[in-house]
């Protein structure tokens, strides 16, 4: 007699429907979003609905801010991928309940309430800090490109769009002498029209002439507002012209040409500050300025206010170091409200060692970069600045290789600067569920 099997019987229905609940484990991370996203004050997401009665009822914000969440701490970022996963995943249909909302709803959702979602960052991380009696001590500070929603190739430097006006307005000006020595014959062939329309080709030229003329204005602008922050008079700020290479890209203006680990990539400076303790983000913003020299004091500013709390201590790379930085960690007139900095002066080989501290003291005209160098050549500010890359990097290598995030969704800096939230907040659940 053959070995008998359990029963398999597909076709055969259940006399009463299941509970989706039971089909999940008790301690699944779904379960643990949905209550954390239940505790959140959302009323600036109901207040934009406000009294308006129109048109079908939306779906409940705490339905879709679930979505979006659990969508992000599990790697489905794109508003069809996440639709597809409320048709095939137990999960997402757990927070559904029932509720089906397309992908253009998702994606819609989203952007409108993309500046709430940001503020949402700053509840959760209130959650996490007074859960875990968390008080800021040491802070590592970094930034990593992360990719724009647009393509390098869709940008353009001044230089080129100077190039491409001249060409653009000669083959315009050549077109419409072209255009009117066809006159006549137009309306011989084509009697029932004016005669003098436009040829598409010729449309399409001066529509692409209108677009490079308003991106040279944008460039021009910019040239402008960067000398006026370096603190150049007027009148030398009004006269500043950009440089030859100053890019602008078509699809995202407000993204940039970067240098990252993979290349070079039209996207955005996503920083981030994580306290060492727990793997916490607790400031957070998105900048376009490639370079990392100015967002030294804009993060302290973002950590303060995101936190609520000044960090004792500022851990970063020599990305961040420069004469102006160290001064400003140090200018406080209050002895509480001063930084203690720990900050790269310079880069190091992979296979180098740091050179042992000097014995005596500084001279008396020394640099605080000068007086920095020294420090982190001292066993205790070697140890010190040695767990930053322990505490940072491993978060930038979680969002992008485990969750997979590299590229953002939304155009424009005011929307990205939300996603990164969105991308931060689920962080920082993540790590409040694993330490529960």
């Amino acid at each position: 007699m053959s070995k008998g099997y359990r029963p398999y019987l597909p076709d055969q229905d259940l006399l009463l429907p299941p509970s989706l609940q039971e089909w999940l484990p008790e301690g699944h991370l779904v379960y643990f979003v949905s209550d954390v996203v239940d505790q959140l004050d959302l009323s600036a997401v109901h207040a934009v609905y406000g009294e308006e009665k129109r048109g079908q009822p939306p779906y409940d914000p705490r339905l879709m801010i679930k979505l979006l969440v659990y969508g992000y701490c599990s790697g489905v970022f794109s508003s069809r991928r996440i639709q597809k996963r409320l048709q095939e995943d137990i999960p997402f249909r757990v927070l559904a309940a029932g509720n089906d909302p397309d992908f253009r709803t998702i994606s819609d959702f989203r952007k409108i309430h993309i500046a709430t979602l940001q503020n949402l960052f700053e509840q959760v991380l209130e959650m996490a800090l007074e859960s875990g009696a968390v008080k800021l001590g040491r802070v590592s500070v970094d930034g990593t490109k992360v990719k724009a929603n647009a393509s390098k190739h869709k940008a353009m430097s001044y230089g080129r769009m100077q190039e491409k006006q001249k060409q653009l307005k000669e083959e315009v000006k050549q077109l419409l002498q072209q255009a009117e020595a066809a006159d006549e014959e137009e309306d011989r062939r084509h009697g029932n029209k004016r005669g003098d329309e436009l040829p598409d080709e010729l449309r399409r030229r001066e529509t692409r002439l209108a677009k490079i003329k308003m991106a040279k204005k944008v460039v021009e602008q910019r040239a402008r507002e960067k000398a006026a922050a370096a603190g150049k008079d007027a009148t030398a700020a009004k006269k500043a012209k950009p440089g030859e290479k100053d890019q602008y890209n078509f699809t995202d203006p407000e993204s940039r040409i970067m240098k990252g680990g993979d290349g070079f990539v039209q996207g955005y400076n996503a920083q981030a500050a994580v306290e060492a303790e727990r793997g916490l983000i607790v400031g957070q913003l998105v900048t376009e300025a490639a370079n990392d020299k100015e967002q030294l004091e804009p993060m302290v500013e973002a950590i303060e206010q995101q936190s609520g709390q000044r960090p004792g201590a500022i851990l970063a790379d020599t990305g961040y170091c420069s004469e102006e930085n160290l001064k400003r960690l140090q200018s406080s007139e209050q002895p509480e409200r001063k930084i203690e900095g720990y900050i790269a002066t310079g880069k190091q080989k992979h296979d180098e060692r740091r050179a042992p501290c000097k014995r005596g003291p500084l001279p008396k005209g020394a640099t605080l970069v000068e007086r920095m160098r020294r420090k982190l050549q001292t066993k205790a500010g070697k140890a010190i600045y040695a767990a930053r890359k322990c505490v940072v990097e491993p978060v930038f290598g979680q969002i992008k290789q485990a969750r997979g995030f590299r590229q953002f969704l939304l155009r424009g800096k005011a929307k990205v600067q939300g996603e990164w939230a969105l991308v931060c907040l689920t962080h920082n659940i993540l790590r409040l569920f694993a330490t529960q």
